[in-house]
């Protein structure tokens, strides 16, 4: 046993010997190029390794994933668009949509409005980093690691036997007496299982509103100050103008993590009672129902959702680094 480990152990540490070898010396060649090809060997050099990668880690399994979409199975049956079909007009599919439509209106927009709260907040408070620093600490926290967290705050036992549900618990203690079980009560699980992608995400959109805000020419607030601007005028008038560009993003962001959901669902519930959503659908076809076509036809809707938001997100960016 120990000699196998130690004998892939020394096969790893020489292919990265021999990767670093290879490195230098094509470095080395490069910098010793002088004249016409020293600039284009040098884009090659530094360019090529990075653009390879790029196309054997995206762009091909991208046009495979396509491909296959189109495919039945086990890939031995051209079907056409049956796969996308079936998704847009499956019952079953349609609630899957359904489900991920509202998790990318409510889970982002309760995130920055929530973030946007708390930096308005905590910048009036002294010591506010230390604050600070508590709100963005689940962003340490993986999505698999959160929804642990919160399992035991959602578990469910019977009233009569002692609670390890945080959740449970508190209702007790309120005077409900019979407490439901919230992981099967639908269609309350889909906005329970939010609750995790918000005290997650609020850290993030908390430092990033916060600065912003911070930002503002103290200028501007002071001329909106001597013109009669108090408290939510100022706010609705100067503060969420100037920065709205940061709010765009942010909130764009936070939907391009929650389209991208996965962690969550497959941690508490597996996509059961009703909680399904469309990346852990594109897993459990893929890999669970062994559907090559039906999941590759997931993924695909699930690239071309996300690449408006992406596109946006490149498009406010290059917008506010021009006014600055």
């Amino acid at each position: 046993m120990w000699a196998d480990a130690l004998t892939k152990f020394g096969n790893a540490a020489g292919a990265v010997v021999v990767f670093v070898a290879v490195l230098l010396l094509i470095f080395f060649a490069a910098g010793r190029a002088t004249g016409r090809v020293s600039k284009p060997l040098a884009v090659t050099i530094f360019l090529g390794p990075a653009l390879l990668l790029l196309a054997v880690g995206l762009i091909v399994p991208a046009i495979r994933t396509i491909t296959l979409s189109f495919y039945n199975d086990d890939s031995s049956k051209f079907l056409g668009g049956s796969n996308y079909t079936w998704v847009f007009t499956s019952s079953g599919e349609q609630q899957i949509l359904l489900n991920t439509l509202l998790w990318i209106i409510v889970a982002p927009v309760v995130t920055t409005v929530l973030g946007l709260v708390l930096a308005l907040l905590v910048d009036r408070l002294k010591h506010q980093g230390l604050y600070k620093a508590f709100i963005f600490m689940p962003m340490a926290i993986s999505f698999v690691g959160a929804s642990i967290i919160w399992k035991f705050v959602y578990n469910y036992r019977d009233p009569s036997q002692p609670q390890i549900g945080l959740l449970s618990q508190i209702c007790l203690w309120l005077g409900w007496h019979n407490p439901p079980n919230w992981i099967l009560s639908h269609p309350l699980n889909n906005f329970l299982l939010m609750v995790i992608m918000v005290w997650v995400q609020t850290g993030f959109a908390m430092v990033v509103l916060s600065a912003a805000i911070k930002a503002i020419p103290d200028e501007i607030t002071e001329a909106a100050v001597l013109d009669g601007a108090r408290g939510w005028r100022l706010f609705q008038y100067v503060t969420i103008p100037m920065i709205r560009n940061t709010l765009v993003v942010v909130l764009t962001t936070v939907m391009i993590t929650t389209l991208k959901l996965f962690d969550i669902i497959r941690t508490m519930t597996g996509g059961n009672f009703g909680t399904q959503v469309l990346a852990n659908e594109m897993y459990s076809q893929s890999f669970t129902e062994f559907n090559t076509g039906r999941g590759s036809a997931l993924a695909v809707i699930l690239f071309v959702a996300v690449l408006p938001l992406v596109g946006y997100n490149i498009v406010q960016l290059r917008r506010e680094r021009a006014t600055r």
